[in-house]
């Protein structure tokens, strides 16, 4: 790719429209410095600066989706709560309407805090339902999904689990069918209890953790060539066209089923690796719905989850600076 075509396929995200279902969550930081220790209990007494909340879980993907130029429609469950009302805020600034919202009196809106000094995270508490959605709202929740897949012009769709409840395999099936019949391309980015009823997709996105865990592997990291061996076998067990494998230190590996290639980190000084996955399953979703090759996509993935792990909180990917490096990284090398 010249750098024009990569310019073009930058403006192309524009024009899509991604619909991303999955657990979403406040993600709340308290900020402050810690000068000493409580005389209370040997912890550590963090005087507190200031509190902000941002956009989490499957959330942070459609800021991710939003921050690149698309069009995201978030689709997920949160309590009638007041910490519910914190998040349909936040999310009214990147989508007008919450068309895929449900609310719901039987489960609690997920909040995570984390108490941070001098960039360091000192704990993180998490306030959350994990239990699958009751099958009435589950039903209600379908059929709202499947009303968005028919009135709106939908590029992509994007599967973010946390396992907090929100994907049932129900939905898995009944969605995933839905979309290959109006020829959608469905990306996941999973998690461990639903890891094996993904099947028909376009592209899986495992941590080689949760690959190996979730195949009852025992690979080494390193071994690519075994890798490739088990993500075949793995993609033809499961009808996956696209196996997506970040390698944290060693990058990311993704297999057509027919070739396979890996791709190297990028050297980098990391901060904080959260939310680096929603920013991979993101940058993802667009290269594949632009049409760019398997290895393209990957290493353009790649890239940008390196990208967000330097900042030392969750943060979306920033469009310009990540065309940038991809000038260098395509054309320039």
């Amino acid at each position: 790719m010249n750098q024009i075509e990569l310019e073009q396929i930058f403006e192309s995200f524009s024009n899509f429209n991604v619909l991303i279902i999955g657990d979403v969550m406040v993600d709340a930081y308290v900020w402050g410095k810690v000068e000493r220790i409580s005389p209370e209990a040997p912890v550590p007494i963090l005087s507190c600066v200031n509190r902000e909340n941002r956009l989490g879980g499957a959330a942070n993907v459609a800021l991710n989706i939003k921050s690149m130029g698309a069009n995201p429609i978030l689709c997920s469950v949160i309590g009638n709560d007041e910490k519910g009302k914190i998040f349909l805020d936040l999310l009214s600034e990147i989508q007008k309407e919450p068309i895929g919202i449900t609310c719901s009196d039987h489960r609690r809106t997920t909040v995570k805090t984390r108490f941070i000094s001098d960039n360091q995270h000192l704990i993180r508490v998490d306030e959350e339902n994990t239990h699958e959605l009751e099958k009435a709202i589950e039903t209600e929740f379908i059929l709202q999904i499947k009303n968005l897949l028919e009135k709106e012009q939908i590029h992509a769709i994007i599967f973010e689990d946390y396992d907090k409840g929100v994907i049932t395999r129900r939905l898995i099936e009944e969605i995933t069918n839905s979309a290959n019949k109006l020829k959608i391309p469905v990306l996941v980015d999973p998690k461990k209890k639903h890891y094996a009823d993904y099947k028909n997709v376009s592209l899986f996105k495992p941590n080689f953790k949760e690959f190996v865990e979730g195949s009852k592997l025992d690979l080494e990291k390193g071994d690519i060539e075994a890798l490739y061996r088990e993500a075949k076998h793995f993609q033809n067990k499961m009808g996956i066209e696209k196996l997506l494998i970040t390698l944290s230190e060693l990058g990311v590996f993704i297999s057509n089923n027919k070739s396979y290639e890996h791709i190297p980190a990028v050297v980098r000084e990391i901060a904080d690796v959260s939310g680096a996955g929603d920013t991979v399953i993101s940058v993802a979703t667009l290269c594949l719905a632009a049409g760019m090759k398997s290895k393209d996509i990957a290493a353009m993935s790649n890239l940008a989850g390196g990208i967000v792990c330097e900042i030392p909180v969750v943060v979306p990917i920033d469009k310009n600076q990540l065309l940038q490096e991809s000038i260098n990284l395509f054309v320039k090398a």
